[in-house]
């Protein structure tokens, strides 16, 4: 099924794979859920080699066919962590719900991700409808850029037979350059306390923000309201029509664009 998508991407969007490699971090120190299966306990939710609906191994096919190499950090971010890293994703950091013993973002996390991001790094924040992350600490992170997740809901959907009620609004296509109809479910708000700041994509009335960009130093911010890009809402989970998988391959190729490092 991936590789089907994959080759599709491909086909529609005529991307030739780059020959460099360059990482791609995905944070497993912020959200570290577990559940227990028949082989004990075990890591989920977000991973780059979990294809089951909760994993990102679509957004992950298609870092790599743009000559990215995927990464993992199970540990807080410093600067010597994050070296080799052109892009680190934080996703849905947990809350006492998930972990009981979560791993909250600090100030001294906060001080050592700005640096990296000062320096050129690009960084991804990706949040949640605040019944499902831990804001208080992220939105710590979120004040360095000038922006903040609000605790709201935005985009709700109650059944497959809203789909609607989760359609975005307001896209950029400079990002968007495929002007993909996006799908996005139950996510947060941004407020933008930066002039630099910029919203990119909007919710479904089109009255706030649920994804924006900010510059700061060298490098990039990109945050959204929800997770997003997992594998239910990238792999065929919508119905004909939503196109969240060109929207993540738009995305990736934008992303790359940012690197300076």
């Amino acid at each position: 099924m991936y590789r089907l998508l994959v080759c599709t991407l491909l086909i529609m969007l005529k991307i030739t794979p780059y020959c460099s490699a360059q990482t791609v971090m995905l944070d497993c120190y912020f959200n570290h859920e577990t559940h227990r299966t028949k082989n004990g306990i075990e890591r989920f939710h977000y991973l780059w080699n979990d294809e089951k609906d909760s994993g990102f191994s679509s957004w992950g096919a298609i870092f790599k066919i743009n000559g990215f190499e995927l990464d993992t950090l199970n540990k807080a971010p410093t600067l010597a962590n994050l070296h080799n890293s052109m892009i680190y994703i934080i996703v849905d950091p947990d809350t006492k719900k998930e972990n009981a013993n979560p791993n909250y973002i600090k100030a001294a996390d906060v001080e050592q991700i700005s640096l990296w991001v000062k320096a050129g790094g690009v960084l991804v924040m990706m949040a949640n409808d605040s019944a499902n992350v831990e804001l208080i600490h992220f939105n710590a992170l979120a004040a360095k850029f000038g922006l903040r997740f609000n605790n709201d809901l935005q985009n709700h959907v109650i059944d497959d037979a809203h789909f609607k009620d989760g359609e975005a609004t307001g896209i950029d296509n400079t990002i968007f350059t495929s002007s993909p109809k996006i799908f996005m479910k139950d996510v947060s708000s941004i407020s933008l306390n930066n002039p630099a700041a910029k919203s990119v994509i909007k919710s479904t009335d089109g009255s706030s923000v649920i994804a924006a960009t900010v510059k700061y130093g060298k490098g990039v911010v990109f945050t959204v309201g929800d997770p997003w890009l997992y594998n239910e809402y990238v792999n065929g989970r919508l119905p004909a029509g939503y196109q969240n998988d060109i929207a993540a391959m738009d995305l990736t190729i934008w992303l790359k664009k940012q690197i300076k490092r």
